[in-house]
Parts: structure tokens; C-alpha cells; sequence
């Protein structure tokens, strides 16, 4: 019973050990709201990422793309793993709206709108043509008309809350856009003074995907136009990717490797056609795999704030080091009678290793409980630092940023606690070594009673 009535009075009456105390409770709650903001950051953008692109993508990263995807179309089609396929045509252009004499350069995207939508996330990424995807390259009730659109960030505003200022109405807005065409081998298609293809399409809806980079730099056209406009339309046409949606039992991997295998099969099948060269450049990739680009310089992010924190947890060591030195120091008279009563060197550790686990518990327990409500209440307080003083953590109008994430993970939280207690054993461990050696003749000395 000693072995737990000592720690618990040493907790008590030591006011020293409230700096222990207070250190841990600290550093688990800093760790918690950093680790959970960040860690929702990061979820999020993979999230978005995988919801641009589908589970898996065939694709090439060259600009002649590749032929006779029309066929392993099919192929796909007929397996009982994959649920939609979309074929996606990625190139580069140049971009004047009515009005305008300035150019400016853009990345275009050639979709089906209705394979697309069954295939990713892009029905929920427009406004005024979700409900119907198959209208969202028809403006307005004009059928003669050829539509494109626009990522948000190129078309909208954003007030400081991140809020996009939409319209309530369509803007008939031309917008010509350029493109050069290339033959398979890569060279310009034409030459002289028409090499490039200019086409005119009407805006006639936003793109919001959440991804920085595609809602500032991407406009969506319909894929036969962009095939037109790139070159790829000829007899054998081409694209540049083929995105692939998985039936919802089939593992990310698992469906991966039996695409992979089916083109392999598929690439043997057109090796005498004339453009299977263009597939030396095509590779099968999982969602994460093709946006590893985006999705590693968050993940590196994460991983040098997790190493900021060991450093922090580090400096928690010290501190119980160094309580537990002066408390061990002060309370020599008491190991000194406890040894000359019979209590082994083995107790003796045991009692203070309980005074650290103590420590650990409470600090960490109390340093949780003001994380979680502090998370609870965290866009409240930025909201309200931002009515007072104009304060953002992120400014709305520059990041692509929502409510700041606050969803406490519970295998996170558990990992924290556990980290924190070991810390406060570790800090413990030397001075009460050094305890457990101390003689009761010498701890018991005149001069120390």
C-alpha cells in the first residue's frame, strides 16, 4: 500500500512536482491541436486528390499521349472489379477571353462529363450544372454551343472567410483558347503561321475540387475537342490517361496490379500496331502513386513537425530529470528510514517510478482534456480573433482552406498519452537509480537529520 500512499503524498505536498506537472500537461496539449490540425490537413488533401483522379490511372506524362485506348476501354469494361472508366486528355495552352488582348498560359483537360462523373468526385465539384453533368459543357439552352470549364480560382473571388462570391447567373463569356497540335513522334502537326489550333468555347460552369493548383490553373473541355485541338484526333485517336474506378470490395492494390496485368496483356496484343510505341511511356499507378508529386511535400511536412516534437518531449524528459533530482535530493532522510525498515532497492524504485507514472498520467489526462476542448472551440476563437484583431491562422483568400480541422483521432490521442508517460519514466529513471544506491548510514547522518 506504501508503494502508492508515498507517490500520491509526494504528488500532493511537493509543490515542485507541479512544474512537472505543468510541463507535461503542456506539451501533450501543444502536441495534440498540432498534431490533429496537421494531420487533418494532410487527410484532407489526400482525400481531395484521390476524389480528382479515381483508384487507379493508366497514363503517360508526354504530350503525344497514347493510341488505341478505345480498346483496352473495353477490356476494362468487361471485368468485374472495375466499376467505370474515363478517358482524360491532358495538354497545355494559352487562354484570351473576350475583351481581353492578354494571353495567359493554362493546363487543359479533355473529359466525358458523363464517365467522369461516375469515375471521380466531379459532379460535387461544380455549381450551377451538378445536378445534370451531362449538360456541363452546354451553355445555357444553346445545344450549337460549345462549353468549357473554368477551375474557381480563375473565375471567382473569395471573400475572407473563403467563401466564393458565385453568380447567380451564367455569363455568356467567350474564352479562345489555344493549343499546339503534335504528331505521335512529338513534332508540330502544322507549320508556318496556322501552327496553332484556336478554338472558341463559352464558360459555362466552375470548377472546385479544393486543390489549389487545379482550381487556379485548369479548364475542363470536352474530350473530343481537345483531342482537336492537340492533335490526337486523327484515325487512330489518343489521350493521355484513362482514370479507373474500383468496385467498392476491391483493395486499392489488389485492383492495381490486375489492371497492370491486363495491360501487359494488352501491350503484347498491339505490339505490331503502328503507334505501340507510344505505350513505353504509359505506367499503371494507384491514386496515390500518380499524385505522389502533390501528397509528399505534405507528408514530409508532417513528418518534420512529428521530429519538432520528439524534440519537444525531449525537453519533458528533462524537466522530470530534474524534479525528481531535487525532490530525491531533498528526501534522503526518507529513503534512508524506508531502507533501514526493510524496503529493497527494487520497492524503492518502484515508488518513485509510480510518483513519475503519476506525473505522466495527470499531466498528460489534463493536458488532453484542454486539447479536445480546445479543438472543440477552435474556429469559434479564430473566428472571433478575426472579427476582433483580423486574425486568420490561414488567409481564406489565398489558401484553399475551410474550417480548420479538429477531429480528435483516438489511436493518435492514445499514442500521445503513452509517449508522455514513457517520457516522464525515462526523466525519472537516473535519480531514482541514484536513490535506490544511497546507504541508510549515510542518508541517516546527523548532519542530514
Amino acid at each position: 500500500m506504501y508503494k502508492l500512499i508515498l507517490p500520491f503524498r509526494y504528488l500532493l505536498k511537493r509543490h515542485i512536482s507541479y512544474l512537472a506537472f505543468v510541463a507535461v500537461a503542456l506539451c501533450v496539449f501543444i502536441v495534440v491541436v498540432v498534431m490533429t490540425v496537421m494531420r487533418g490537413l494532410v487527410t484532407d488533401f489526400k482525400q481531395k486528390n484521390h476524389r480528382f483522379v479515381g483508384d487507379c490511372v493508366v497514363g503517360t506524362d508526354s504530350l503525344v499521349g497514347f493510341a488505341y485506348y478505345e480498346d483496352f476501354v473495353k477490356v476494362l469494361e468487361q471485368q468485374d472489379f472495375v466499376h467505370a472508366v474515363s478517358p482524360v486528355v491532358k495538354s497545355y495552352g494559352l487562354i484570351n477571353a473576350s475583351g481581353s488582348k492578354q494571353n495567359f498560359g493554362i493546363e487543359v483537360m479533355g473529359i466525358n462529363a458523363a464517365c467522369h462523373s461516375k469515375v471521380t468526385a466531379f459532379t460535387e465539384m461544380l455549381y450551377h450544372t451538378k445536378d445534370d453533368p451531362t449538360r456541363a459543357f452546354t451553355p445555357g439552352n444553346d445545344p450549337n454551343l460549345i462549353g468549357c470549364i473554368v477551375g474557381i480560382d480563375r473565375w471567382l473571388s473569395r471573400d475572407p472567410n473563403g467563401i466564393y462570391k458565385y453568380e447567380s447567373y451564367r455569363r455568356r463569356t467567350k474564352l479562345a483558347i489555344s493549343c499546339f497540335p503534335l504528331t505521335p513522334k512529338g513534332a508540330l502537326e502544322k507549320a508556318g503561321a496556322g501552327m496553332v489550333n484556336t478554338k472558341t468555347f463559352y464558360y459555362t460552369d466552375t470548377l472546385h475540387s479544393g486543390l489549389a493548383r487545379v482550381d487556379s490553373s485548369v479548364i475542363m473541355l470536352p474530350l473530343e475537342q481537345l483531342q482537336l485541338l492537340c492533335g490526337m484526333a486523327s484515325s487512330v485517336k489518343r489521350i493521355s490517361s484513362l482514370y479507373i474506378k474500383f468496385k467498392d470490395d476491391v483493395r486499392l492494390e489488389t485492383g492495381r496490379d490486375k489492371v497492370a496485368a491486363l495491360w501487359r496483356d494488352f501491350v503484347k496484343e498491339k505490339a505490331d500496331e503502328k503507334y505501340a510505341y507510344l505505350f513505353k511511356t504509359v505506367t499503371v499507378q494507384t491514386w496515390k502513386e500518380n499524385r505522389r508529386t502533390f501528397i509528399a511535400a505534405m507528408e514530409k511536412e508532417q513528418t518534420m513537425l512529428i521530429a519538432m516534437f520528439g524534440l519537444v518531449g525531449l525537453t519533458t524528459v528533462f524537466v522530470v530529470f530534474v524534479v525528481f533530482y531535487m525532490i530525491i535530493s531533498h528526501k534522503s532522510k526518507d529513503i534512508g528510514i524506508l531502507k533501514s525498515v526493510g524496503v529493497s532497492n527494487a520497492n524503492l524504485i518502484q515508488i518513485y517510478l509510480v510518483f513519475a507514472f503519476f506525473i505522466g498520467i495527470l499531466g498528460s489526462a489534463v493536458g488532453s482534456l484542454l486539447g479536445w476542448r480546445f479543438l472543440v472551440n477552435i474556429n469559434s476563437i479564430e473566428n472571433w480573433l478575426y472579427g476582433k484583431f483580423g486574425f486568420q491562422m490561414w488567409d481564406r483568400t489565398i489558401y484553399a482552406i475551410g474550417d480548420i480541422p479538429s477531429h480528435i483521432e483516438f489511436k493518435i490521442l492514445i499514442v500521445i498519452i503513452v509517449s508522455a508517460i514513457i517520457a516522464c519514466l525515462l526523466g525519472a529513471i537516473v535519480p531514482t537509480w541514484q536513490a535506490a544506491r544511497l546507504k541508510p548510514v549515510e542518508s541517516l547522518q546527523v548532519n542530514q537529520l
